[in-house]
């Protein structure tokens, strides 16, 4: 994928596996390092004593149990005094195109809400205490990939998955404490669907399509939009077309059968259908009866 970003929109359009570039447990006893980026992802695990990664002009105390995930091409370095030394263990990875039968990252979002979630954060880096859970993981898939097997063995693929849904997880549960305003961002996923459905109402819309712009889970996206705008996609996008469709049949004289294709809707009887479910007339009738009291009104 080039410069990969774990939020890059890329992940969730096409088909893409984890691979891990580099991985090694490392004794730091005094080190300090320089700025640097790289293109992989990166976790950082403290697995004892104490560090400082510095990022995103933040100082970040670190100690035993607590991780960073370092999204790539963020700057970052680790500092560790001497005298207080550090056991980290990192891995470093980055994405590659699907080659095999294992669900794809795509294809993980569609059944993992939080990793969908977690996918759309778009931070440079997340840090959180673990509760020994995500070090487990890290050691077995450490392992199996000292394995010379490894290149080929599908274990690898099943272990890294379940690290990343593990991950999710734990920053999703971080969200939900309050540790970031999810009511706000599902706000913003709100507005973002709105202001697709208003761009493209003309058009075959499904939800899947609005869930991609926005690069959310469909399930997800519809339980935050129904939440807030107390009404389904579905129904918010079908309204907007009666109300355009409304103000065509008013201002102008485009004919019926063409004022269907212009909000979206394929079959004329279709439309006509739903704009008498919606108003209680049909588009004709709407049509005279508008006329009918802008006439009486110029009298």
């Amino acid at each position: 994928m080039g410069n990969f970003s774990l939020y890059q929109h890329e992940l969730l359009k096409n088909h893409y596996y984890p691979r891990v570039n580099a991985y090694y447990f490392k004794q730091w006893d005094y080190h300090h390092m320089d700025f640097h980026t790289h293109k992989e992802v990166e976790i950082m695990y403290v697995i004892n004593g104490q560090c400082i990664v510095e990022a995103e002009q933040e100082t970040i105390q670190m100690k035993k149990g607590d991780v960073i995930l370092l999204d790539a091409n963020v700057p970052h370095r680790l500092l560790v005094e001497e005298g207080s030394p550090c056991r980290m263990l990192n891995i470093e990875f980055t994405f590659v195109s699907k080659e095999g039968s294992f669900p794809s990252i795509k294809e993980l979002t569609d059944h993992s809400v939080s990793l969908n979630r977690f996918l759309a954060f778009k931070r440079p880096y997340v840090v959180f205490k673990d509760p020994d859970e995500i070090y487990h993981s890290l050691k077995t898939l450490v392992l199996e990939l000292d394995n010379e097997r490894a290149i080929q063995d599908p274990m690898v693929y099943l272990l890294f998955s379940q690290l990343l849904i593990q991950l999710s997880r734990m920053i999703i549960d971080k969200d939900e404490n309050n540790q970031y305003d999810l009511s706000q961002q599902s706000n913003v996923y709100v507005k973002q669907a709105v202001d697709y459905l208003h761009q493209n109402y003309d058009r075959d819309i499904q939800i899947k399509d609005v869930a991609i712009a926005v690069s959310l889970h469909s399930g997800y996206l519809h339980r935050i939009f129904k939440q807030q705008m107390k009404c389904t996609i579905l129904d918010y996008l079908t309204r907007l077309r009666i109300q355009k469709a409304k103000m065509l049949l008013k201002e102008t004289e485009i004919p019926v059968i063409e004022i269907t294709h212009y909000v979206g809707v394929n079959s004329r009887q279709y439309f006509s259908m739903l704009f008498k479910k919606y108003t209680g007339q049909t588009p004709n009738e709407y049509r005279k009866l508008v006329k009918k009291s802008i006439q009486k009104v110029n009298h």
